[in-house]
């Protein structure tokens, strides 16, 4: 693959994700969940199912520890999370999604369905499905990080 060539695939991958995390923000938001911003939807799809500590969210989010904790000071001041005692460390919280927050997560779900829909209808569901599988495969695991 020639350098410009990688670029345009690079460009295109770039402005489908940026487009994807906007469209699915702006569900979420139309959704009734205010005061919210993408980098909160990347801290909820680590939060879900079974929590993560703050720790693990700054590695998850590409931030520092101070950054990951005022994130989740924000979240909890919102009613999306709340800090419990971890099960198997005593010195360490583990920050959960409360009702509150799984009903946001589940308006991005809805959100990125409208989202894709377009692109279903434009290359058909098979071409989809393989585009998806394609994807996961090239980035099975994320890293999800939002673009402050």
């Amino acid at each position: 693959m020639q350098n410009s060539e990688a670029m345009a695939l690079s460009t295109a991958l770039l402005a489908a994700a940026g487009e994807l995390t906007q469209r699915i923000h702006a569900g979420v938001v139309a959704r009734g969940f205010e005061g919210l911003r993408p980098a909160h939807g990347f801290a909820f799809a680590r939060l879900a199912p079974d929590g993560a500590t703050a720790t693990d969210l700054a590695a998850h989010l590409g931030v520092t520890k101070q950054a990951a904790g005022q994130l989740v000071d924000e979240m909890v001041r919102k009613g999306y999370v709340e800090r419990r005692p971890h099960p198997v460390d005593a010195r360490a919280r583990l920050v959960v999604l409360t009702e509150r927050g799984w009903a946001c997560t589940r308006a991005a779900e809805e959100a990125a369905a409208e989202a894709v829909r377009p692109w279903a209808e434009l290359l058909g569901e098979e071409e989809t499905g393989r585009l998806r599988g394609q994807l996961t495969r090239l980035a099975p695991h994320g890293p999800l990080r939002p673009v402050w």
